[in-house]
């Protein structure tokens, strides 16, 4: 499938400008394996870049302007490199844009290049597309031009590339696309930027996404929300136990002493952090000793903790992921990203797929009206060149 996206991508290069690309990069979309809505309370993560990626083409055109053509939303724009960078009324655009003034801001200077680029990373799915669109344009200038930006570089601009778009987004979509490796999940320490790699070896299972195609509008403010509350219970945390610097230090006891000096939300939302830190350090255990039932059983945990303590599920995910608990063959799932909708992550046993593929979606088309989208996923490389043959 990325050989055709590939091809596809060198020849409209060529067709559209007349001469061949310099620079191939490839740049994945990611999966968070566990550790969800701890990157803003200084926790751990534990992603992995997937083999769905955008393919991008790239040659230095020896001018002040660059030209960057979206081959699947047919679409194009040109950029004056000598003038100030604003933010466009064409959304797409302003993470290209957002790139390249975070380039010039960090003082690289380059000169103008032609672009193309296509994409097998599905939008709007939580699989990061626009963090790859970021790493992968800052990768290709970065190599066309020998601007000599370490990878941890890259993914830091990326972040703050979507932050000028306006997302403030933690920094795990962008370093999982530039650091991931094959058969790999990354431990970030979202606090510290270190971090680990442990064996992805799913042994007799695989990794299927079920995209509930759904996208609720509360999550904006919802995301918002949690922050502060987080924040709150934080600060009481800190006030009973001075020693604590962060959740990470926490144990479940220090919640649970003050449940009733909290907000029942507050105490729910700061019970789910706890727990769901430690969760990713059962998970990296689980992982290392090849224990994927063990990994499966701590994806269910970490789900009913976001439906029920962190209240970022919604009816469509929790009937995914409530059908497929009871399925001898799957043995975790749970929904992936920031949640009122996008995808759960469930692993399934090798061979039986197909069957509860069928099943999920004839029984989620009859609950909802609302066809399932279905993407299965293996863990690949993060951002790269692509040689051609």
């Amino acid at each position: 499938m990325n050989d055709l996206l590939i091809k596809k991508t060198i020849a409209f290069f060529e067709k559209t400008f007349e001469n061949s690309p310099e620079k191939i990069v490839l740049s994945p979309g990611r999966i968070n394996i566990i550790g969800e809505h701890i990157d803003y309370n200084d926790g751990y993560v534990l992603p992995a870049a997937i083999d769905k990626i955008i393919c991008f083409a790239f040659a230095k055109n020896n001018s002040n302007k660059s030209k960057i053509v979206a081959i699947d939303l047919k679409d194009e724009f040109e950029v004056d490199l000598t003038k100030t960078i604003e933010l466009s009324e064409v959304v797409w655009t302003n993470y290209i844009l957002g790139v390249i003034k975070q380039l010039q801001d960090n003082g690289f200077s380059f000169d103008g290049f032609d672009c193309v680029f296509s994409s097998n990373v599905p939008v709007g799915s939580g699989l990061s597309s626009s963090a790859a669109i970021e790493c992968g344009m800052i990768f290709g200038i970065n190599e066309l031009f020998n601007l000599s930006i370490p990878k941890v570089n890259i993914a830091l601009m990326g972040q703050k590339a979507e932050h000028w778009v306006g997302i403030n987004c933690g920094i795990m979509d962008q370093f999982s696309s530039v650091m991931g490796l094959e058969n790999k999940v990354i431990k970030i320490d979202c606090k510290t930027l270190e971090y680990e790699y442990h064996n992805a070896d799913f042994n007799d299972y695989s990794l299927v996404l079920f995209d509930s195609n759904v996208s609720h509008s509360l999550f904006s403010s919802a995301y918002n929300t949690r922050r502060e509350e987080c924040e709150e219970g934080f600060s009481i945390i800190k006030n009973a136990y001075p020693e604590i610097t962060s959740f990470r230090d926490c144990a479940e006891n220090h919640v649970l002493a003050l449940k009733n000096e909290m907000a029942p939300n507050v105490f729910k939302r700061c019970h789910y952090v706890v727990r769901e830190i430690h969760r990713v350090a059962l998970a990296c255990e689980a992982l290392d000793n090849g224990d994927i039932e063990a990994l499966g059983k701590l994806l269910f945990e970490t789900h009913e903790g976001l439906s029920k303590d962190y209240l970022v599920s919604c009816d469509e995910l929790d009937f995914i992921v409530n059908t497929l608990k009871k399925e001898k063959d799957v043995i975790g799932s749970r929904l992936m990203g920031g949640g009122f909708g996008g995808c759960t992550i469930n692993l399934i046993k090798n061979g039986k797929e197909e069957a509860i593929k069928i099943k999920l979606t004839q029984l989620y088309k009859e609950a909802f009206d609302i066809e399932l989208k279905i993407y299965d996923v293996k863990i690949g490389n993060g951002t790269s060149l692509h040689t051609a043959n």
